[in-house]
């Protein structure tokens, strides 16, 4: 049986660990639930282990906004105290505390 705990929680905001990019995670996979597909496309001396979680993140860098799919091996906690600027964070979440947003609805 599998016993996987999320490092990261809701809300909080993350960096990658190799990329510029950062983001404020929304979902959290136990462990790689993605396509087949998008897996193999990552070149094998940097493909991560499917049994971690992995992060859903509203992202950014600094030419655009997108959705990340990133596992917590490469993802770090990011301690700038700077608000994610992505046009759809203000549809999950509300205020900005301590480098955490606050889920808009709370989840059963």
């Amino acid at each position: 049986m599998l016993r996987t705990r999320a490092k990261y929680n809701l809300g909080q905001v993350v960096r990658h660990r190799k990329h510029p990019f950062r983001g404020v995670v929304f979902d959290v996979d136990p462990e790689f639930s993605n396509t087949e597909e998008w897996y193999e496309a990552i070149p094998e001396d940097s493909r991560p282990v499917r049994d971690q979680p992995y992060y859903h993140l509203l992202a950014e860098n600094d030419q655009t906004y997108y959705v990340a799919y990133v596992s917590e091996q490469n993802l770090i906690a990011d301690y700038s105290g700077e608000p994610v600027s992505h046009p759809d964070v203000h549809d999950m979440f509300t205020g900005f505390d301590d480098g955490n947003y606050q889920l808009q609805f709370p989840l059963n």
